[in-house]
């Protein structure tokens, strides 16, 4: 037997609150992640048999924390204590306000670290994300980023794994990282970068819950409301994004009607308010993008003026290859895919998009609207070739095949 999904759901949520508490009752966090990690091994093989205890969150505690004392001391009196204090860590009833997933976050953007590291640590520890996946989302070599994490560990360790959550001022420095870890934990849930599902919900709504609790922290920051805005607004579409297949549906062939008008509202207002403090930022700019999509009644009635506009200022306030690529698109969409393409050649040497399938698909959707369906044809199975998300394989391969059969 296997774990449900709602089991499983159970594991991602809970895995780092038991972490984050354990990190803070004996300050080891490598020693920590290994037993917690022992602990989900434990889970997976006795919870399909014997069923998902009462309190997950305690079960798992009680398991990692046996586990950690035995690499700890060894001692068995010792341990039978510890385990009857770790007990109390999650009591069953409902979970504190003072969630320990929001210090796990912020000690993983501890200033010992440097913004590569702490981004690579959080995705891991809290975002639950595979060294695999973060290499994908990082654009490195999953050998670079296996050392990054492993090197972090050590620093996070030696500089003392203090918990609590730090003062403002700190809250501020660490604050640009915290977001950016949450962003790309939404992205990767959004469209995951591999598998058989072309979403991973768990992971969007952890990120979306993270957000909303650095929000309620930190509410006079502008970017956190942008960010929430962001991700409300987009996970708004994730009903029409598939058809009954799993299969990918792109932007301007869904079904509008699906998508989630309560989200959608929300994300309006947040970003309405935040917008009239005058302090701009890039997730506010893109949750501007994402809102022009979200009011436009049909694909045909969006403002692409606007949409230009905003991601020529997004991309003098943040370089990056990805909003260069959006940017393209949005160009093609208003002065016609000869202009798109052009802008593409910005990007085409940039090394943060060697062997990514984003450049490839986005040069052959411009060039089958330029008529070129032959090129056209053969950067869709390059990008086919270079994602390992299966559902964008056969999207990709299928646009593909169709101009195969219709060159002319």
């Amino acid at each position: 037997m296997s774990l449900t999904p709602e089991a499983e759901d159970l594991l991602r949520a809970h895995a780092p609150r038991v972490l984050a508490a354990l990190t803070r009752r004996y300050g080891n966090f490598d020693l920590a992640e290994d037993a917690v990690q022992e602990a989900l091994i434990a889970a997976a093989a006795q919870w399909p048999e014997q069923g998902v205890p009462g309190n997950p969150p305690g079960w798992l505690t009680t398991v990692a924390t046996r586990r950690l004392t035995d690499l700890l001391r060894g001692e068995q009196a010792r341990r039978r204590r510890e385990e009857r204090e770790a007990a109390t860590l999650f009591p069953t009833g409902p979970a504190s306000a003072d969630d320990d997933t929001l210090e796990l976050l912020f000690l993983c953007c501890h200033p010992a670290l440097n913004p590569p590291a702490q981004v690579a640590l959080t995705l891991r520890a809290v975002g639950g994300l595979t060294t695999a996946e973060i290499a994908r989302a990082l654009l490195l070599p999953e050998t670079t980023l296996s050392q990054r994490i492993t090197r972090a560990k050590k620093r996070v360790q030696d500089a003392g794994a203090r918990f609590p959550l730090p003062d403002d001022g700190e809250r501020g420095r660490r604050l640009d990282v915290v977001l950016h870890v949450l962003y790309l934990v939404f992205n990767e849930g959004y469209t995951a970068s591999s598998g058989d599902d072309l979403r991973r919900g768990d992971l969007c709504v952890e990120a979306i819950r993270l957000v909303r609790m650095v929000h309620r922290l930190l509410p006079g920051v502008p970017e956190t409301g942008g960010l929430l805005a962001l991700l409300l607004l987009t996970d708004a579409r994730r009903a029409a994004r598939t058809g009954p297949g799993g299969e990918l549906i792109p932007l301007a062939e869904q079904d509008r009607a699906l998508w989630d008008r309560a989200a959608i509202g929300e994300g309006l207002a947040l970003l309405e308010e935040v917008l009239a403090r005058r302090r701009p930022g890039p997730y506010q700019l893109q949750a501007a993008v994402a809102a022009l999509h979200a009011e436009a009644a049909r694909f045909e009635d969006t403002d692409w003026a606007q949409i230009v506009a905003l991601y020529e200022v997004l991309d003098r306030l943040e370089a990056n290859p990805m909003v260069t690529l959006n940017r393209a698109v949005a160009v093609a969409m208003l002065r016609g895919p000869a202009a798109g393409l052009a802008l593409l050649e910005e990007v085409a040497g940039d090394e943060r998009m060697a062997g990514h399938h984003r450049l490839p698909a986005v040069r052959a959707h411009l060039l089958e609207r330029a008529g070129e369906r032959a090129a056209a044809a053969a950067e869709y199975r390059e990008a086919a070739r270079r994602t390992t998300s299966r559902p964008e394989q056969r999207y990709l391969a299928t646009r593909a095949a169709r101009l195969d059969r219709h060159p002319g």
